[in-house]
């Protein structure tokens, strides 16, 4: 019995050693837990085809096409017209009225929308200009901005009541707002209570994003001055236009719009017609000294535009529309349903 109770002695001693190692097995599974979602579960040991979806997303909205709806405000003889023509660098505004026929101020504020589709590169967009004749052009424009609200609010209640039918549709029409360019007249002062009125009272329910028209009418100096000063009254009544400093998501979205917002409002030119520069046709317009080349950023902040409303922000303006000013009307008009 003696070397069975060594041996028994023994084989405790080798057993004790095993205990402490279960629990450190027991541990690192429990530990590991937790990190399994983290980056180290997530590694990929092949190729999946994940990245393919993005291929999806593109040919799916190539076959299907976008919308872009875009309205253009000032006063007449800003040139928004022509400004919209370059920047889709095609007739997709309709002057006001014929050559020929005399042009006649409305008495009220009329609201002219044009729908093309415009294609590139096998890539559809229907495009909606919205014009506003006879804004700013009375003596008394008290409430003059009253159709324009009404019409943006018209366009979110039809976007609202095809939302909350029972049997929706597949894509619901979308004719609502996504931007719209307040064209300022280039006085060279500071903002007039019209231009202040407005943005105020439509930066809360739209995107807006001031111009300065016809800038070529203003030296460098003064545009620059000008500038400055529309900024300070932006601060001043605190208006918020676009892209607004509260909806930058990351870091990097806040460094590119504080470099836009510093340029805002843009100075912009706009033509419809080429000219023969340095061997090359360029969109200009033709002065005794010389051709204002709209596209050429040393000339006028026009391909800032067009970058920050086709290029760069498209998408955003978009989903800012959506997510944001489409939002709080939808919230307002159900509080008001749900009132006894």
């Amino acid at each position: 019995r003696l070397p069975t109770r060594a041996g028994s002695s023994v084989e405790p001693e080798e057993r004790s050693m095993e205990p402490p190692v279960v629990p450190e097995e027991e541990e690192e599974e429990e530990t590991s837990l937790p990190a399994a979602p983290g980056p180290a579960g997530c590694q990929l040991f092949g190729y999946v085809g994940i990245e393919a979806v993005l291929d999806q997303m593109k040919i799916k909205t190539m076959k299907t096409g976008f919308e872009f709806n875009i309205m253009v405000v000032g006063q007449s003889g800003l040139g928004k017209s022509t400004m919209v023509n370059t920047l889709f660098k095609s007739k997709v505004s309709r002057k006001a009225s014929q050559p020929g026929q005399e042009e006649r101020i409305p008495k009220t504020v009329q609201l002219q929308s044009v729908t093309h589709v415009i294609e590139e590169k096998g890539v559809k967009m229907k495009l909606t200009v919205t014009d506003t004749p006879g804004f700013g052009d009375q003596i008394n424009n008290e409430n003059c901005w009253d159709p324009i609200i009404k019409y943006i609010n018209e366009q979110y209640e039809r976007y609202l009541r095809e939302e909350i039918l029972i049997t929706r549709k597949r894509k619901i029409p979308d004719t609502r707002v996504h931007g719209c360019v307040y064209f300022v007249p280039p006085t060279g002062h500071w903002l007039r209570p019209l231009d202040l009125e407005f943005m105020r009272r439509l930066s809360k329910i739209v995107n807006v994003v001031p111009v300065i028209a016809k800038a070529d009418t203003l030296t460098l100096e003064e545009r620059d001055e000008f500038k400055q000063r529309i900024q300070e009254d932006l601060k001043t009544h605190a208006i918020s236009v676009y892209p607004q400093e509260d909806f930058d998501q990351d870091p990097e979205d806040r460094v590119l719009n504080d470099r836009i917002r510093e340029k805002i409002p843009f100075a912009v030119v706009g033509a419809d017609q080429e000219h023969q520069v340095n061997g090359k046709r360029v969109l200009g317009r033709k002065t005794k000294w010389g051709i204002i080349e709209v596209e050429n950023p040393a000339h006028c902040e026009f391909p800032l535009l067009r970058d920050l409303l086709i290029r760069s922000h498209l998408q955003d303006l978009k989903d800012i529309t959506h997510n944001v000013h489409y939002e709080s009307y939808r919230v307002r008009r159900l509080n008001e349903s749900n009132r006894p």
